[in-house]
């Protein structure tokens, strides 16, 4: 017999809500399973059974927004380290791009709990993605989509066709097999780079393999939303029919 799991979990598995936004609908009374409202915390169910968000939540959900920041590179994607800035305090309203398309007019209360919704290096810089949209953070960080992300990447060596098949090919790190990436050369000394799997210093430890230097990398797209004109310092609002 399958055992029971925590509500607030099983609405985040199904791609409901986040699991802090699941403790919120639930204390709303905004949850029902099984046709019933279950406002308990902790309360837990069965993964047959039906559960439903009813409309305020849904109306809750539609007013948080997503932003699209062009990260500096020197500021953190997380909350901040003593001597440096997180890349969220860009977010403010003399930094909103003016060729903003989406048609949200910036309010107070789009400035606040807004999550980073997955990693950029600090010595990077491009397309981040900040949200108050617990659904966006779970696709954008779930292990089972692995949205292509592309890089313009600016490096010190010569570049040789023979590295740049290398660079392709898929490697191991601490027993783990990752995917390769797809590379290509630019110009002389930059390179583009397109992952479905990264982590932490991937790009850097790729070009070192072969003998390359990064200097430069640069963020330009995550699944199908590109940072195209955004200014560097500025952020957007992401539009109601762009979809990553």
């Amino acid at each position: 017999m399958t055992d029971p799991i925590r509500l607030s979990k099983r609405m985040t598995e199904l791609g409901l809500c986040s699991r802090r936004e699941a403790d919120e609908f639930i204390e709303q009374g905004w949850v029902r399973v099984d046709g019933q409202v279950v406002d308990v915390l902790g309360s837990r169910v069965l993964p047959h059974q039906k559960i439903e968000l009813q409309r305020r939540a849904a109306a809750v959900q539609a007013e948080r927004v997503t932003i699209l920041l062009h990260k500096p590179a020197g500021f953190l994607a997380g909350q901040g380290e003593p001597g440096i800035r997180p890349a969220w305090q860009l977010v403010k309203p003399e930094t909103h791009f003016a060729g903003d398309r989406s048609g949200i007019h910036p309010l107070k209360r789009h400035f606040s709990h807004l999550s980073a919704a997955g990693w950029l290096d600090l010595a990077a810089s491009g397309l981040m993605v900040l949200t108050q949209d617990g659904r966006v953070a779970k696709s954008l960080l779930a292990d089972d989509l692995d949205y292509e992300k592309e890089y313009q990447v600016r490096v010190v060596g010569t570049i040789t066709e023979e590295m740049v098949s290398l660079l392709n090919r898929t490697y191991t790190i601490d027993g783990v097999t990752w995917k390769a990436a797809k590379v290509s050369q630019q110009s002389e000394n930059q390179l583009r780079f397109v992952l479905r799997e990264s982590h932490k210093k991937q790009i850097q430890e790729l070009c070192e393999a072969v003998g390359l230097r990064v200097v430069g990398i640069k963020r330009l797209r995550i699944g199908r939303v590109g940072l195209k004109d955004l200014p560097e310092g500025q952020w957007r609002f992401l539009r109601q029919d762009e979809r990553f």
